[in-house]
């Protein structure tokens, strides 16, 4: 079978895409057809510094909303904002 590539609206360069939906919902849909796998990997890890940033729980249905919220912004607006308070781990 032939991979799976998408014009990434990330990166904005034709590359493989993710294998399948993250998720069963439209909003799943348009990231499997227009995201990259390097982009869902830097939005995972992007998703990481949120959770522990604003002390999300990925469990609670208020805090799902905000993910997906970020997500959109992420992928489909102007960009996730990094928190007020965040401070970058220093290189090592």
């Amino acid at each position: 079978m032939a991979e799976h590539t998408v014009f990434c609206v990330k990166l904005k360069k034709e590359l493989p895409g993710l294998d399948e939906p993250p998720f069963d919902t439209e909003l799943g849909k348009k990231v499997y057809e227009n995201v990259s796998r390097d982009a869902w990997h830097s939005w995972m890890e992007f998703c990481k510094m949120l959770l522990n940033e604003y002390r999300l729980n990925p469990a609670r249905k208020e805090d799902q909303e905000v993910i997906v919220k970020q997500m959109e912004q992420y992928f489909f607006g102007e960009g996730s904002a990094l928190p007020a308070q965040y401070v970058p781990p220093a290189q090592k």
